[in-house]
């Protein structure tokens, strides 16, 4: 192949690779804006705490929104739904979900009551039912994913179900639901019973910051490899 031909195939490759680049640098920059949106959105409801029904759950235009909600019921006699791979302070746990039944006679809806650590060993920590009529609180945020890999849950011995990414319409069933609210509720943490918790919304996923910091690497790697291009092409030959 001639040098001019050399050159062509070098240059057309090394423009591919930079276009390459360029685009996932851009779709980490939209990732960042979509979350901090969603951050500043979410920390809006949250100083605000205007409640709307729970019935606001069974809403499937909101289904992917986050909405402070509130009301009274009590949370049903069924197994409880525990969240595998969970982290809360380096530690290794689940989240405990639990199924309540508003008095208003709305869809029940799963209700997050907080994390627990597991031990070496995986045991399963024993979740108690919250007892009797119960006021509820908190925001209302679409379930958790399974992220990366087939979603699943187990059932244990005892009917509790251990859950990778919780999907609402999937858990009916097993929980002896008619249905489930496609959103569920993360209870306020000030609230008077439950586990340790927060109302953090990207648990275990990536902050806009990061990928932030994801976009800046590949823009530097399209300009370091613009730049390798330049230098070979201008580089003078060796006598």
């Amino acid at each position: 192949m001639s040098p001019r031909g050399t050159m062509v195939m070098g240059w057309t490759l090394a423009l591919a690779v930079i276009a390459g680049f360029i685009a996932l640098g851009n779709w980490q920059l939209d990732r960042q804006h979509e979350k901090q949106s969603m951050l500043d959105a979410v920390a809006a409801t949250i100083a605000a705490r205007a409640p709307l029904a729970l019935g606001a759950a069974a809403d499937a235009d909101r289904g992917r929104g986050y909405d402070w909600a509130a009301g009274g019921g009590h949370f049903a006699e069924v197994p409880a739904v525990l969240l595998d791979n969970q982290q809360r302070g380096g530690r290794a746990g689940v989240r405990v979900y639990r199924v309540f039944v508003p008095e208003s006679g709305s869809q029940p809806l799963l209700v997050e009551l907080g994390w627990l650590p597991l031990p070496g060993d995986r045991t399963l920590p024993d979740v108690a039912r919250p007892a009797g009529h119960r006021e509820v609180a908190g925001l209302l945020v679409p379930p958790p994913s399974h992220g990366i890999g087939p979603a699943g849950m187990a059932v244990q011995d005892d009917g509790t179900l251990l859950a990778v990414g919780l999907d609402p319409a999937a858990l009916a069933a097993p929980l002896h639901q008619p249905g489930l609210a496609p959103r569920v509720l993360k209870l306020d943490p000030e609230a008077g019973f439950g586990y340790p918790r927060d109302l953090d919304v990207l648990p275990n996923t990536l902050p806009p910051e990061r990928h932030f910091g994801y976009a800046v690497q590949w823009f530097a790697l399209a300009l370091a490899v613009l730049a390798t291009a330049l230098v070979l092409t201008f580089r003078r030959p060796r006598t």
